[in-house]
């Protein structure tokens, strides 16, 4: 989900001012109808929505006018796929209190990946994040609850901040367990606060110390999203575009 698709009308689908367009995803369990916003006379530009599985939907192109029945213009296929980012994102999301697995992606910070990369790396697993779905349970330290602060062990805070994921640590502090992860020690003594410390990561350290730190820029920030039961609304304040997703 998040990506920017365009759509070209043809020239007979070029109309009046007063024509509202949007898409309509249908799903095997869910459909999305998506708002768009006019690029030029025969351009219009919306926001992909974040789907609930890999599958091929149909999508209908809508065109609404006041006082006239709802026309359907045009319909295709769209393909939602299962990318690395997403991959990576319910790999560690399923880690969590895995000791195993935890200490195994510590062989990605020998690599240490150019800024550059990471940058994307973080944008781009802190939105699969987003659209992954956690069991109410979840918990950043793991689902044993009974171990306490003070068993020295990997947490997912570590992994997020010894690659410097900003976006990342970020959501993961909203998340249960996010703020209790950053006075555990691993085995060699580091806290999440003291990694970001002695790598000399100012703007992760600041997000982990100050109170009053706001959420990093991102692709996702961009974005205001509201919950009322089946039904989901989201706001892409960028494009000034509305996502409507509800269960089937």
């Amino acid at each position: 989900g998040d990506s920017v698709i365009t759509v070209q009308l043809t020239e007979e689908d070029k109309v009046e001012d007063d024509v509202v367009f949007y898409l309509v995803f249908t799903g095997s369990t869910v459909q999305h109808c998506t708002s768009t916003r006019k690029i030029n006379p025969g351009s219009l530009e919306t926001i992909s929505p974040g789907h609930d599985c890999c599958e091929t939907v149909k999508v209908a192109l809508c065109a609404s006018k006041e006082g006239h029945p709802v026309l359907v213009v045009a319909e295709e296929s769209f393909q939602f796929v299962q990318d690395e980012a997403y991959d990576a994102a319910q790999f560690l999301a399923t880690c969590a209190g895995n000791q195993q697995a935890l200490n195994f992606t510590r062989f990605l910070d020998r690599s240490r990946p150019p800024a550059a990369d990471v940058d994307f790396l973080d944008e781009k697993v802190a939105l699969a994040f987003r659209h992954l779905k956690l069991p109410a349970e979840w918990n950043v330290l793991g689902a044993d609850q009974s171990l306490n602060e003070n068993i020295p062990r990997e947490t997912l805070m570590h992994f997020a901040v010894r690659l410097g994921l900003l976006r990342l640590t970020w959501f993961l502090l909203q998340q249960p367990g996010g703020r209790g992860a950053l006075s555990i020690h691993n085995n060699e003594g580091a806290t999440p606060v003291s990694l970001a410390l002695e790598r000399g990561y100012q703007k992760l350290h600041q997000l982990l110390t100050e109170e009053e730190a706001r959420e990093p820029d991102s692709w996702s920030t961009l974005s205001h999203t509201v919950h009322a039961g089946d039904y989901c609304v989201k706001h892409h304040r960028r494009l000034n575009v509305y996502l409507l997703t509800a269960e089937t």
